[in-house]
């Protein structure tokens, strides 16, 4: 069977699949159709279980959750006691509250319906809607409520309170209800009420968890059978987000006790089937408290998840089989040539389209658990803030594990690389998909690259940031800088620099050793092309030999519209004035997909370029950027990383490519609930290692922002192939203003001190990396302190434009922003607040 060219089989040939006894052949083409999706990882999740109730209205006859009111000290768990567990379990890292509970009690036992009463609820469900509700609200914690049938306005209760839902399937065999047998006397077990529960969750867009119970008396047959009705729903509405394969385990006190359990070659040739149905995109899970001692053989089989593991709570359905310790999963899964990566309830496909699959309520507390692939994210690290390494990451890698452990496919890739050859999308995508010892791979292979081109040198540039306006009328929704209607309580007041400020900041910083100032601001809108010439003009008129890197692309479009002149027009004259090169900010992602909801009214990725390509042909060489961990995936990266090359291809006026994380404390996007918080520290590290990578050859020169990555996450950057430390800046509020908190300048002695530290030679240069003067070295490492800086207010009451002007935005067929702005505001109503 080619795997490569897999199409799912019919019903016919899945049901012919009851007839072939050839178990390990089924796993082989299994396995492999499961490590075509999902590499090699298998995933599970870190929970805490929340028996709410074990009061049951059926009786099913291999049961031990289900107990009568006589043998519970209380009918339900207390909200108390909920959050206590939730909050205890929050500690040790869970991230999955589950919710199980016996159905409908209330039908069957007077005790259930007092106690409801009681508390003020009129159904089970509504109590656990009330519950889940208090658990996500105060610990953050997602539930996941397996509530057993329900009607669809039961599921639409629950979804804004369950991040997703679960409902065994176990058997679509009617047979297994009849008289004698294990569904006998258990009305919801009933293969019509619970197919008609999963086909209702699926209209109501819930990611559903679902599968079979097999060893109970149920066929090979109905097994597929199972299977493919599973299957039938998914491809109607694409919300099961896992299949379980759960064997039977017999257990004293029920009338199963003496039942024969399948044997391993059952639940092999089950799990094996199961992934052939389904294919390779489906999540196959086995529990492996249910099969202790053959977990290798479990993936062999063809699963990628292990379930729901606690490290805090048994297992109350299968009491006798408690959870193995994470700690021997990841070594289990290690022998099956796997790593063991931490998810949510929710799955990541489902995480990342959240839109779609979550209610409104729960979006922003899964987007604070993810990272940009939507598994869970697990470092603890902060961007802008955190000052230490997540714990079980070393600066230098050295533990890093050798290419003969590591999948073909990425160090194929990785040699590709070293050679200089261009990488494709999905060859770079894959790269930055590495988990565990991948990424200690790259990161060695990155360092050892930079080694090669750039030797043991660490370049910084000393400079001064100088940001004349945080005045904007553009709608980046990542953007805490800028200043616009409505903002002034947010982030301060709004400012617009005099020319004797900007002249004196430039002369300051001049005599401080800077060889570079670096000026860029909000899109004020009274700003045109000729207030960046005037600027240039203050600037040269009292430091004549100061390098002048100025003007993202944005500006530079929005000056051109201005004056009414083309790009390549406005570009020679800025050349002219005076401007030495041009900042490749404003990239943030360079795919329209991201941009989108990122930054709709800003240039898109096609005027961007543009910018760019047209400076290098003027001679105006540009640095390149990118800000990421937001919004956007690792697909959208690798896109990025083409177009940096591409125009590099070109032009080679390319300095240096620098890696932004964003900083989200104070972002709008992420406080209104709409963005991940940051990178991790797993993706930056990646961010610089492939870029290394994917960019040799092409962009020779790393950089690292220091304000972003504080000193240890600076020297951890410079180990995964980063070769330049950027600016000392000197100021710095762009960063600041986002929350970080790694300060506003680093002084060469500082910067030094810790190049040296890592066993690197400190190297002074200047912007396009020439060499500085040996009295602008002198005076850098002797600079007096700073004076304090004047942001000349901007009156709100004041109107800047007598007469309304068009403010110009990019290409309409772009645009999509929540918030549309007046094109013809005047800044007096941009910048009002009460």
């Amino acid at each position: 069977m080619d795997i490569k060219k897999y199409l799912l089989p019919s019903e016919t040939d899945a049901l012919r699949l009851a007839e072939s006894a050839d178990t390990g052949g089924l796993m082989k083409i299994a396995a492999g159709l499961r490590d075509r999706q999902f590499r090699n990882l298998v995933t599970y999740s870190r929970k805490v279980f929340i028996p709410l109730t074990q009061l049951c209205r059926d009786v099913c006859h291999y049961c031990t959750f289900a107990q009568t009111p006589n043998k519970v000290e209380n009918p339900y768990m207390s909200v108390g006691e909920v959050v206590a567990a939730v909050r205890q379990a929050a500690t040790v890292g869970c991230k999955e509250a589950l919710f199980t509970l016996g159905e409908r009690p209330e039908d069957r036992y007077s005790a259930a319906r007092n106690a409801l009463e009681e508390m003020g609820f009129g159904s089970t469900l509504a109590y656990v809607a009330h519950v889940a509700q208090t658990v996500l609200e105060q610990t953050g914690v997602l539930p996941h409520i397996n509530a057993g049938c329900m009607s669809r306005a039961e599921i639409e209760m629950l979804r804004p309170v369950s991040a997703s839902m679960g409902l065994m399937l176990e058997s679509i065999s009617p047979r297994l209800c009849a008289k004698g047998q294990p569904h006998y006397g258990s009305p919801d077990k009933d293969p019509e009420r619970r197919l008609a529960t999963l086909r209702r969750a699926g209209e109501a867009r819930v990611p559903f968890t679902t599968g079979i119970l097999i060893g109970i008396g149920e066929t090979r047959r109905e097994r597929i059978e199972s299977l493919l009705a599973i299957r039938e729903l998914h491809h109607r509405y694409g919300h099961i987000q896992e299949v379980i394969i759960q064997n039977f385990r017999a257990k004293p006190g029920t009338r199963m006790a003496q039942a024969p359990e399948p044997d391993l070659e059952e639940l092999l040739w089950t799990i094996a089937v199961a992934r052939i149905i389904f294919g390779p995109g489906m999540n196959i899970q086995a529990p492996p408290n249910l099969s202790p001692g053959v977990l290798p053989k479990l993936l062999k089989a063809g699963i990628n998840d292990w379930g729901g593991v606690s490290p805090v709570t048994p297992d109350f359905v299968n009491p006798e089989a408690p959870w193995p310790e994470v700690e021997k999963l990841e070594r289990e899964s290690v022998l099956a040539g796997k790593y063991l990566q931490q998810r949510l309830t929710i799955y990541p496909e489902f995480a990342c389209a959240g839109q779609e699959w979550l209610d409104e309520k729960l979006r922003k507390p899964v987007l604070k658990l993810v990272d940009a692939e939507g598994y869970a994210r697990n470092d603890g690290w902060i961007s802008g803030q955190s000052a230490d390494l997540p714990p079980g990451l070393a600066v230098g890698w050295s533990g890093a594990a050798g290419e003969d452990s590591l999948p073909p496919d990425l160090t194929a890739i990785v040699a590709r690389a070293k050679k200089g050859e261009a990488l494709a999308e999905q060859e770079i995508l894959r790269l930055f998909q590495a988990r565990g010892p991948e990424v200690a791979y790259l990161c060695q292979q990155a360092d050892l690259l930079r080694q090669s081109v750039n030797g043991d040198t660490v370049h910084y540039v000393v400079n001064r940031n100088i940001n004349y306006t945080n005045v904007c009328y553009f709608k980046c929704q990542f953007c805490a800088f800028s200043k616009g209607k409505l903002s002034e309580n947010l982030r301060g007041r709004p400012y617009d620099l005099d020319s004797g400020e900007i002249r004196r900041r430039a002369s300051e910083a001049w005599s401080r050793g800077a060889t570079e100032v670096c000026m860029q601001g909000g899109i004020h809108p009274d700003y045109t092309g000729q207030t960046y010439l005037d600027i240039l003009d203050d600037i040269k008129s009292v430091t004549p030999d100061m390098h002048v890197h100025a003007f993202s692309p944005l500006e530079v479009w929005q000056g051109a519209k201005t004056l009414g002149i083309d790009v390549r027009t406005y570009l020679q004259r800025l050349k002219r004035a005076g401007l030495g090169s041009l900042p490749g900010t404003a990239a943030e992602i360079l795919d329209d997909e991201v941009r989108a909801l990122l930054c709709p009214d800003k240039i898109n990725t096609r005027e961007w370029l543009e910018v760019i390509e047209t400076a290098h042909e003027v001679g105006l060489r540009t640095t390149s950027t990118i800000m990421f961990g937001h919004v956007d995936q690792p697909v959208h990266w690798a896109r990025h990383l083409l177009r940096i090359r591409e125009v590099q291809s070109r032009t080679g006026g390319i300095t240096e490519f620098v890696p932004l994380p964003f900083v989200a404390s104070e972002s709008p996007i992420f406080l209104k609930g709409k963005a991940r918080m940051g990178p991790t520290f797993r993706e930056t590290l990646l961010m610089h290692a492939v870029a290394r990578l994917a960019l040799h050859g092409s962009v020779d020169n790393i950089q690292t922002s220091w304000v972003k990555m504080g000193e240890s996450g600076t020297a951890a950057c410079l180990n995964s192939g980063a070769n330049d430390l950027g600016g000392t800046l000197m100021n710095e509020t762009i960063t600041r203003s986002a929350g970080a908190t790694h300060g506003q300048e680093m002084a060469p002695g500082i910067m030094e001190e810790l190049i040296r530290r890592m066993a690197r030679i400190p190297r002074q240069r200047s912007t396009t990396y020439g060499e500085v003067p040996a009295e602008r070295i002198a005076r850098s490492f002797h600079a007096a302190r700073l004076a304090p800086v004047v942001n000349t207010a901007v009156d709100g009451r004041r109107r800047f434009c007598t007469a309304k002007r068009e403010l110009v935005r990019s290409a309409p067929e772009y645009i999509a922003s929540e918030s549309p702005v007046d094109g013809n505001a005047c800044e007096a109503e941009l910048i009002a607040s009460g």
